[in-house]
């Protein structure tokens, strides 16, 4: 197996073992993790925009998140791997500090707003960087995944639909931010 496709296994498999860790310290303390997510207008909350993408509520939103976040970080990787973090870290900042200033005042959890963000990522690459590999993934993702949208749609009170929204921004921007700057042909490179 190639070096560049060991080096992608190995981060989605990172990505895994570090939410699978989590929520396990999670059930084991009660949810006591869950602290830690974002709590809109509080300093404390700030902090939570970094670790709330990595916890979750249950086992059961854990799972129904991590299969779409490995896939759709797994078709970002194909660009690059520094491309990848890049976009993940904007992704994850940028729609934090969107949902730390204008959500609801509960505790933010989860990593949908990531996944949403990543979606968009990809779905935005093929209008701004006009690849067919992008158009491929566009028309991929929208067929499997295009009940995703519903997500942006206020719906169940304990769905933080701003969250999903916020994350969707933010792969809205990171796409138009970086269209001229994006890998072109790194497709078989670490």
């Amino acid at each position: 197996m190639e070096l560049w496709i060991k080096q992608r296994i190995k981060i989605l498999g990172l990505i895994t073992i570090i939410l699978v860790s989590l929520q396990l310290v999670n059930t084991l303390t009660g949810g006591f993790l869950n602290h830690f997510g974002i709590l809109p207008r509080s300093a404390q909350g700030l902090f939570g925009i970094l670790f709330s993408p990595f916890l979750h509520r249950d086992w059961e939103h854990l799972l129904s998140n991590l299969p779409i976040l490995l896939i759709l970080s797994g078709l970002l990787l194909t660009y690059s791997v520094r491309y990848y973090i890049s976009a993940s870290t904007f992704i994850i900042l940028f729609g934090g500090l969107l949902v730390w200033i204008f959500a609801r005042s509960a505790i933010h959890i989860g990593a949908s707003g990531w996944i949403f963000g990543l979606w968009m990522l990809l779905l935005a690459n093929a209008f701004t960087r006009r690849r067919v590999l992008d158009f491929i993934y566009a028309i991929l993702i929208l067929l499997y995944y295009g009940g995703l949208a519903s997500g942006l749609l206020p719906g169940d009170p304990d769905i933080s639909t701003e969250g999903h929204i916020a994350g969707a921004v933010a792969g809205l921007c990171f796409a138009l931010l970086t269209r001229k700057f994006t890998p072109t042909n790194k497709i078989n490179t670490p």
